[in-house]
């Protein structure tokens, strides 16, 4: 007996919406309208080509014979114009709205690995889309979802190889995501690693398999970053993975170090019982919270004259990091909240450890950083 976590309404198929109806129809007719002005434009550039008889060589002929487009909607029915030539001429009408061969909105289509992140897989997809969508949608089948996964794996081998000499990176943020894994014993640890640029744009810089969260792993993504071009940034932000740090020096020597307070604050205070663990996590804020780095400096030695006779442990965790965990004050001030943590990276792939965590039907390893590709073009 089969399992799905997909449920289906009772008369599904009976049911009607006049809202939704007014609004499919409504869109129709606004595509309609916006294709009939697409045409009007493409026949102006023909207005002084005419026949030996003086009529207009190229005229409209008809349309296409309508087809279904899926939106978030529903199905919209679309009737493309056709164009003729009187006088021989190769002309032919395409749509930038509804390009050829297209059978769905864009937005729709990034519906998909959304929904494969949260739970639904390839053979459940059709039922599910039926649900959201209605009965009449078609051409969503599994073997469709599969091809799109083909696509996916496509896309991120191309990325892989993109050069990276098109702008200067400022800032990185490292992290290693793990999941688990259909029909594995060891978990996926994937290799993160998101940049921003002079004019604070985000991206994906890479996403990589690793053994765990090895020198050696994170020496290979960097030494292929450096490779595709890309600069020595001025600040690399990460947890306290030894790993990557160690590389990074190797890698990128010139780049400073910044810690993630977010992880430092939780390591101390599991050095720390639970009474005391409220009252130390105040005093940590006040820290990297502070207005400036003098005053993060007078926080710093006060935590550490407070805690260091009682919980030498917590102090020393704290300390040993003392210059990474304060570089991010010699930097802009209106950069402080983005570069003291690594909380791009854990926000983005939140929606992974769930799904991987929920859901019974994992994806594969390849599966798995392929997705992850796709959420992080979404979150670019």
């Amino acid at each position: 007996m089969g399992t799905t976590n997909i449920v289906d309404f009772a008369r599904r198929d009976e049911m009607t919406d006049a809202l939704t109806e007014l609004l499919k129809t409504g869109a129709q007719q606004l595509i309609a309208t916006a294709v009939e002005a697409e045409l009007v434009s493409y026949l102006a550039q023909f207005t002084g080509l005419r026949t030996d008889a003086g009529h207009a060589a190229v005229v409209r002929n008809g349309h296409h014979p309508a087809r279904p487009f899926q939106t978030g909607i529903g199905p919209v029915s679309v009737r493309i114009p056709k164009v003729r030539s009187k006088d021989g001429t190769p002309v032919t009408f395409r749509s930038a709205l509804v390009p050829p061969y297209v059978r769905r909105t864009k937005t729709l289509e990034a519906a998909l690995p959304w929904l494969y992140l949260k739970g639904i897989s390839s053979g459940e997809m059709a039922p599910a889309l039926k649900v959201l969508l209605g009965p009449d949608a078609v051409g969503l089948s599994a073997n469709t979802v599969s091809r799109l996964k083909r696509d996916w794996a496509n896309e991120y081998e191309a990325w892989k190889g993109a050069e990276l000499d098109d702008e200067p990176i400022v800032y990185i943020w490292a992290d290693g995501v793990h999941s688990g894994l259909r029909g594995e014993d060891d978990k996926l640890c994937a290799l993160v690693i998101i940049g921003v640029t002079a004019r604070g744009k985000k991206r994906f810089l890479a996403i990589e398999d690793g053994v765990r969260e090895s020198t050696q792993s994170w020496r290979e993504v960097l030494l292929n970053l450096k490779s595709r071009g890309m600069n020595a940034p001025k600040l690399a932000i990460g947890d306290g993975a030894m790993g990557f740090w160690a590389a990074m020096d190797e890698v990128y020597p010139e780049t400073r170090h910044q810690r993630c307070w977010q992880h430092k604050t939780m390591n101390v205070l599991n050095c720390l019982p639970k009474l005391s663990q409220p009252k130390a996590k105040a005093a940590l804020h006040d820290i990297w919270q502070a207005e400036t780095k003098v005053d993060a400096e007078k926080a710093f030695d006060l935590f550490i004259k407070t805690y260091e006779p009682k919980y030498p442990k917590a102090t020393l965790c704290l300390q040993k990091d003392r210059e990474e965990l304060m570089a991010f004050f010699d930097f802009p001030a209106q950069h402080w909240q983005s570069i003291r943590t690594s909380n791009p990276i854990e926000s983005a792939f939140a929606t992974i450890r769930h799904r991987t965590k929920r859901s019974k039907g994992c994806l594969s390893r390849d599966g798995m950083l392929h997705m992850m590709f796709k959420l992080g073009q979404c979150a670019e």
